[in-house]
């Protein structure tokens, strides 16, 4: 059984659903910032999410990976809450929309003209990679 003081809770909510609760020894996710990490007894901390993989690590257990598009997370000493706009486990990622999706955000970047929102372009491209990158 894992140490009392290694594992926190976790929960992952998006508008349609409780994703996943649960518990971990370690979440990966990234952030505006960049990349984290977070153990129990991490210090207090909110954050905007940025489209990324979210590794749940459970002690002596498989890793547990889904997709997260955006979002806050907020972290506490027992707890981190990751409200998201979208969350995807890997099979509910239909890998040739997401290619789909890449492809059109990369023309639009490669043709760039005063009309193409380039910011939500290159979203679109990091939402893209992310869900390609988990399906496999």
């Amino acid at each position: 059984m894992a140490d009392e003081n290694k594992v926190f809770d976790v929960e992952i909510i998006t508008p349609d659903r409780v994703f996943f609760t649960g518990t971990a020894t370690m979440i990966e996710f990234n952030t505006a910032a960049g990349e984290l990490g977070v153990y129990a007894r991490h210090i207090p901390l909110t954050t905007v999410l940025a489209p990324g993989v979210v590794t749940i690590h459970k002690q002596g257990e498989e890793d547990i990976i889904a997709a997260v598009h955006s979002g806050f997370a907020e972290i506490l000493p027992e707890k981190v809450t990751l409200l998201a706009e979208i969350a995807e486990w890997p099979n509910e990622i239909d890998k040739a929309r997401a290619e789909a999706a890449k492809a059109r955000a990369e023309e639009r970047l490669a043709n760039r003209t005063e009309a193409i929102d380039v910011k939500r372009a290159e979203f679109a491209l990091r939402k893209a990679l992310v869900r390609i990158d988990i399906a496999r």
